[in-house]
C-alpha cells in the first residue's frame, strides 16, 4: 500500500515496496464495493485508488481540527493506515467517504485530547478575488480566520466535530449523525451550542 500525502509525496507501504500499480480496470469504472473487495483480496494498487479519491477531503477534515499543515498531514496518513488495516470491517451500508470521515473524526479527537495544537493562518480564497482586496482587508480577514480557528479549537470534542462537518464540509445533519454515531436531534443541538459558544469566545462577533 502506498499512502500519499496531500503534497503528493508518496510513502512506501509497510513492507517497504512501492505501490501504485495500475489496475486493469480504469478507476472511474470501479464501484466502491468492487474496489474494497479488490483491496481485501490484495489487488495491487487498489487501496491507492481509495487514497487518490479521498485524500483531499480527509486532509481538509484533519486540517479543520488541528489548524496546521504538518499535523494535518500526519493525521491524514494515520487515517488511511487505519482504514487499510480495517478494510475487512468495512460494511457497504455506508459509503467509503462516510467510513473515512468516521475514522478521521476519531483520530483527530484522540490527537486533540493528547496534545494542545497551535493554529496557523492559511489562505482561504476560494470565493475571494485577491486582486480586489486591499492589504488592510487581507490582514483583517486573515486575523479573523485565525481567531475563529482558535475558538473552534477550544470547543468541547462533540461540538467541535459536528461544527467542522456541518460548516466546513457542508454535510447534512443526517450524514453527520451517521458519522459520529448519534441522533439527528443530538447533532442539531451540538451545532447550536457550538455556534453559541463560538460567539461568546469571539465577543459576539458575527461568524
Amino acid at each position: 500500500m502506498t499512502v500519499v500525502r496531500p503534497d503528493h509525496s508518496a510513502l512506501p507501504d509497510e513492507a517497504g515496496t512501492p505501490g501504485g500499480v495500475e489496475l486493469a480496470t480504469p478507476a472511474t469504472e470501479l464501484g466502491e464495493g468492487e474496489l474494497v473487495a479488490r483491496c481485501v483480496a490484495g489487488q495491487p494498487g487498489a487501496f491507492d485508488l481509495i487514497v487518490e479519491r479521498h485524500r483531499r477531503a480527509v486532509y481538509q477534515l484533519c486540517y479543520r481540527f488541528v489548524g496546521n499543515h504538518e499535523d494535518a498531514s500526519d493525521l491524514s496518513q494515520d487515517v488511511f493506515l487505519r482504514a487499510y488495516r480495517g478494510l475487512r470491517s468495512f460494511r457497504s451500508q455506508a459509503s467509503i467517504a462516510t467510513w473515512l470521515y468516521r475514522i478521521g473524526v476519531n483520530v483527530c479527537l484522540n490527537r486533540v485530547g493528547a496534545k494542545r495544537l497551535q493554529t496557523e493562518s492559511i489562505e482561504e480564497r476560494q470565493y475571494i478575488d485577491a486582486r480586489s482586496e486591499s492589504a488592510s482587508e487581507r490582514m483583517l480577514r486573515d486575523e479573523r480566520a485565525v481567531r475563529i480557528r482558535a475558538a473552534v479549537a477550544e470547543l468541547p470534542p462533540k461540538q467541535r466535530s459536528v461544527l467542522v462537518l456541518r460548516i466546513y464540509h457542508e454535510m447534512s445533519h443526517q450524514e453527520i449523525a451517521t458519522i459520529v454515531g448519534t441522533s439527528v436531534g443530538a447533532v442539531k443541538a451540538n451545532v447550536f451550542h457550538a455556534l453559541q459558544n463560538l460567539k461568546k469566545r469571539l465577543g459576539e462577533a458575527p461568524l
